[in-house]
């Protein structure tokens, strides 16, 4: 599996709520940081961010426009979708992922935290 094959899964399994096999595609350190707030580190770092927030979206929808991937540096642009009170919500989204024996060691997301509060309330 290439770099980006397997960013491309990990958003496909994030996307069906499927924490077991994202968790599977990172390192136990792995650094995740949506870069207006804290950095996590590793599978539980990852769970206690995203699954509180995702358990709240009826649907998720991460449509990536670009990836390019070099070795182990995959980054992408994506507009990420969450289905919330009935509703879509829409963020623009830079993403950097760097992997390291094949699983991701560092994933930063790059967004307008205002965007994302608007989007997320409404």
């Amino acid at each position: 599996m290439t770099s980006g094959d397997t960013v491309t899964t990990f958003i496909r399994a994030l996307e069906l709520k499927d924490f077991g096999t994202a968790c599977s595609l990172i390192t136990d350190d792995c650094e995740y940081h949506n870069v207006p707030f804290a950095k996590v580190h590793g599978p539980e770092g990852l769970r206690s961010v995203l699954e509180p927030f995702l358990d709240r979206c009826g649907g998720v929808d991460w449509v990536v426009h670009h990836q390019v991937e070099s070795g182990d540096v995959v980054m992408n642009e994506r507009t990420d979708r969450f289905e919330m009170s009935g509703r879509w919500a829409e963020l623009r989204v830079a993403g950097l992922f760097v992997l390291r024996d094949g699983k991701i060691a560092v994933w930063r997301d790059y967004f307008d935290q205002a965007q994302f509060t608007q989007a997320v309330s409404g």
